[in-house]
This record gives structure tokens, C-alpha cells and sequence, in this order.
């Protein structure tokens, strides 16, 4: 399986993600420089975190509009696998592959450290080597990670079991004191309909070893690998 990792001027966990797939996962993987315009060959693409273009105007608002963007949505529309994660996610929502927008963190604080999350869905290409409703643990890293949808999308993400990850406590339960930015419902990463992208904040790519502190990110790298060997999309 062979991934693509777009950078973007300002991008920062590019490496980690590379590090992941190659050392850790032990698959084919390459960077694709933001003005590239075509991803031709590659199985899956990885947005990765940072603070593209300095974060100015918004968050993911101006790589929205790099080259190889187009490519990414066309990429997804044909049923590509996508993963953006953390500043990932919130360029994916600029791009208008995931429904809603991203905000500053409601304490206006920059947010650094490990969460509990649970999984919500076992339905997808990224969320396969889990358990329904499973308690894991990722660190996050932002100061816009506040995600925010009206009424409507809620209910339709509801509806369509496009919620991914929700903070939680522990014990799996989604209390205000285990959401650590604010954001709508807990929510900590969401699908797309077609259930073939997805978005979330908080980075897999730094749980992914022992080392690190424990694997729950790389499960999220393993299930898009058995989903490619499957052949499922």
C-alpha cells in the first residue's frame, strides 16, 4: 500500500507520519510538495498537523487553495482513503470534504497533551482494528481544535454514523470535564458520507509505539492497510 503525505510551507508532523508508515508500518510512502498536481500512484493520502501557511486568515484556509488540493478532493471523490489530522482536519473542512468549521479553543488556550477517546464507529477504513465503543488514548496539540456544526449536521453525522472519535472520561463517558476545547458534541473526528475520509485532531502518529507511550495511532494507520488488502474502500 502506497501513501502520499502532502506538505504544506509550515507543515510540522510530516516526519512523523513518514516515520510511522515506513519504520513502523512498513509501507511505501512519500512526500508530495503542496504544489504538486497529481497524486497519481498513491492508495491513501495523509494531511498531516502543523500550521500551514502560519495558520493567517484561518486555520487550513489558504492550503485549501494549494495545487495539489484539487487533486486531494478528486483523489477522495473517486473513493481514495484521506486522513487529515489535526491542522489536516480543519484543511479538509475548508475544502468542503467534511461538514462543519473549526474555532478557537473555548478556554483561548493552546491545548498540549493526552486524551481519552472513544470510538464510535468501527464502520470505517480508519477505525477497523478497534472495538465499538472502545477507550483509547491520543495527545493532542492545537489551539483551534474547537469543532463546530449547526443543529442539522449534527443530526444527519448522527444519523449516518459519521462520528469517528469522542472525548471522553475513562470510563467512556462524554462529560464537559473530558472536552478539552469546546467542541460540538465531544467530538473529536468525523467522516465523511462515503465514509472513505476522515478528519481528527488528535495525532495517531504520536501513539504509535511503545516508545511513545502506546500503539492506539498506529491501529488507525493498520486499519486503512487492512482495508487496502481487503480491498474495501
Amino acid at each position: 500500500m502506497r501513501f502520499g503525505i502532502v506538505v504544506f510551507p509550515g507543515s510540522n508532523c510530516d516526519a512523523d507520519c513518514y516515520h510511522v508508515i515506513d519504520q513502523v508500518l512498513g509501507q511505501p510512502v512519500e512526500y508530495i510538495w503542496h504544489q504538486e498536481k497529481s497524486v497519481r500512484g498513491f492508495d491513501a493520502l495523509i494531511i498531516p498537523g502543523g500550521f500551514s501557511y502560519g495558520d493567517y486568515l484561518r486555520t487550513g484556509a489558504i492550503a485549501r487553495f494549494s495545487p495539489v488540493m484539487q487533486e486531494v478532493i478528486e483523489f477522495a471523490h473517486r473513493g481514495g482513503l484521506v486522513i487529515g489530522i489535526c491542522n489536516g482536519f480543519q484543511i479538509l473542512l475548508e475544502a468542503g470534504l467534511l461538514p462543519g468549521a473549526m474555532l478557537r479553543n473555548d478556554s483561548l488556550q493552546f491545548r498540549c497533551g493526552p486524551v481519552n477517546l472513544r470510538v464510535k464507529t468501527r464502520d470505517s477504513a480508519f477505525t477497523r482494528c478497534f472495538e465499538p465503543d472502545e477507550v483509547i488514548t491520543l495527545p493532542i496539540a492545537h489551539g483551534e481544535g474547537n469543532y463546530y456544526c449547526d443543529d442539522e449536521t449534527l443530526k444527519e453525522l448522527i444519523e449516518f454514523d459519521q462520528i469517528a472519535l469522542t472525548y471522553c472520561d475513562e470510563r467512556g463517558e462524554e462529560t464537559p470535564l473530558s472536552n478539552p476545547n469546546g467542541s460540538t458534541a465531544n467530538i473529536a473526528g468525523i467522516l465523511n458520507r462515503g465514509r472513505n475520509v476522515l478528519g481528527m485532531m488528535p495525532h495517531p502518529e504520536r501513539m504509535a509505539e511503545k516508545l511513545l507511550g502506546g500503539e492506539d495511532g498506529l491501529r488507525v494507520f493498520a486499519s486503512m492497510l487492512r482495508c487496502f488488502e481487503e480491498g474495501c474502500s
